[in-house]
C-alpha cells in the first residue's frame, strides 16, 4: 500500500504559478508511475499528468501541455507538478495517484480508472481572474 501526501495548494491570481508535491510512503516508490488529477465542482475527475516510475517519459492533458511540468525525485520520494500561466479553468482539487505499474507501453496512455491503486487527499489549487 502506498500513502500519498499533497502540499502546495492556494490561491493564485490568473497568469500566476504554483508546485504542488506529493510525498508517498510505502511501497518502493522507484516501483511505480505516478499521475495527478483534478477536479472542479461539479465536475468529474480528470487526469492531468502522469510520469513513469524513472520520470523520463510524462503524459500531460491537453489543456495543461505547455504550462505544467510533471517530474520526480526517487531519492525524496516525491512527484511534483509545476503549473505556470495558471487559468481560473484550472481551479480545482488536485490529487496524486500512485499506479500500478512502473510505467506505460509506447503508444498507450494513463487511464484514470483502471490503472491507479492508490490516492491523496487532494488539494485546493483556485485561480482569481
Amino acid at each position: 500500500q502506498v500513502q500519498l501526501v499533497e502540499s502546495g495548494g492556494g490561491l493564485v491570481q490568473a497568469g500566476g504559478s504554483l508546485r504542488l508535491s506529493c510525498a508517498a510512503s510505502g511501497r518502493t516508490f522507484r516501483n511505480y508511475a505516478m499521475g495527478c488529477f483534478r477536479q472542479a465542482p461539479g465536475k468529474e475527475r480528470e487526469f492531468v499528468a502522469a510520469v513513469n516510475w524513472s520520470g523520463g517519459t510524462t503524459y500531460y492533458a491537453d489543456s495543461v501541455k505547455g504550462r505544467f511540468t510533471i517530474s520526480r525525485d526517487n531519492i525524496k520520494k516525491t512527484v511534483y507538478l509545476q503549473m505556470n500561466s495558471l487559468k481560473p479553468e484550472d481551479t480545482a482539487v488536485y490529487y496524486c495517484a500512485a499506479a500500478r505499474s512502473t510505467g506505460w507501453d509506447q503508444g498507450s496512455t494513463p487511464n484514470m480508472r483502471t490503472d491507479f491503486s492508490s490516492w491523496g487527499q487532494g488539494t485546493q489549487v483556485t485561480v482569481s481572474s
